[in-house]
């Protein structure tokens, strides 16, 4: 039975991870913070972890590496009073991304993707992030960290990011996430300028392949992004009292990005059907060109043909079978007929 549906009948709010990725061991990033103090501990599922009672000064970020440790799931949630639908829907990959608003928190999902030039295909990850204040809990499916450099950032300034709060970290992060949507699009559309190319050269069916493959994967791509815009968009207009006036002009130009994010992939969309438009033409194009050149050569000889049907009759009186030049002649006519076609096929540029 697929894992999509091992939820079936059970009650909501029950923790059931339905991806297929297991990292070899779950990790927890600790990372602890305010404007001038810095602080950051890996465990991995087996350890205890301390839980340091929150601070009104400081931000308590925990990134959650792996999902198919349920019980560990379960412990962040009982621990941080999460609601159990948020935390069902933080394991369920198959959660369309969304932003919610709980009593004692708020809840976001979005998909991570990344692309591959050599199989054309495209990744996605579940990613889930809950958020009250003073603290955020990042959930990533596989144990690759998505959120480097805005870790990187918080190790190494003390700017904007250390001196706001999880509202701003919470932005931050999907910032991250659709900054990598458009450096997706980027390689997509090298490999469909490349594509454009070939067809234009030459038709073969693997270009046609090529862009079957590109459309679906488009397909993929904008069934991420058109729910990430509802989200951000609910996101944006939020009366939460977790969410700062001063970062919602943020959030804001986020929703900016992904409205240009679809725009991009309906962009992309109409080149291929463009391209596929292109490569019917250009095989159409080629097999008129056969075509042309056979009822050439067919034209040229049925008169051959039909001189040569005549005079290959066994009938006995014929006046030019005794004739002594009669087969030279023949041969001239047939060869004057030959270049006076070519000379009106050439004048009415047939070729």
């Amino acid at each position: 039975m697929s894992k999509k549906h091992k939820k079936t009948g059970l009650p909501p709010g029950t923790v059931v991870y339905t991806g297929n990725h297991k990292t070899k061991e779950v990790l927890v990033h600790y990372l602890k913070y305010d404007e001038s103090t810095f602080e950051q501990k890996t465990f991995n599922s087996l350890s205890k972890i301390p839980f340091p009672p929150p601070s009104k000064e400081k931000i308590d970020w925990y990134d959650v590496r792996g999902m198919h440790d349920t019980k560990l799931i379960e412990l962040f949630g009982n621990t941080f009073s999460i609601h159990p639908i948020a935390l069902e829907n933080a394991v369920d990959v198959h959660q369309r991304p969304s932003y919610e608003e709980y009593e004692k928190g708020n809840f976001v999902t979005v998909k991570a993707i990344s692309f591959n030039k050599d199989t054309l295909k495209i990744s996605k990850e579940h990613v889930a992030i809950y958020f009250r204040k003073e603290i955020i809990i990042t959930f990533q499916e596989t144990d690759s960290d998505l959120f480097s450099s805005v870790r990187n950032r918080i190790e190494t300034s003390n700017g904007r990011i250390r001196k706001r709060g999880v509202d701003y970290l919470t932005y931050a992060l999907i910032d991250v996430l659709v900054d990598n949507y458009h450096a997706t699009l980027d390689a997509l559309e090298d490999v469909i300028e490349n594509l454009e190319e070939q067809i234009s050269k030459n038709q073969s069916v693997s270009e046609k392949t090529t862009i079957h493959i590109l459309k679906k994967e488009l397909l993929v791509l904008r069934k991420s992004v058109a729910p990430l815009r509802e989200a951000i968009g609910l996101f944006s207009k939020t009366e939460s009292t977790i969410v700062d006036e001063n970062t919602l002009v943020f959030i804001r130009n986020l929703y900016d990005h992904t409205i240009q994010v679809m725009d991009t992939i309906e962009s992309n969309r109409d080149v291929l059907n463009s391209l596929q438009d292109l490569f019917i033409a250009e095989v159409s194009f080629k097999m008129n060109k056969i075509m042309q050149l056979l009822t050439l050569v067919s034209t040229i000889f049925i008169p051959l043909t039909f001189l040569a049907g005549i005079y290959g009759m066994n009938f006995e009186y014929m006046p030019e079978l005794h004739y002594k030049n009669g087969y030279f002649v023949l041969l001239g006519v047939m060869l004057i007929l030959f270049i006076a076609l070519l000379l009106l096929f050439k004048k009415k540029k047939w070729f």
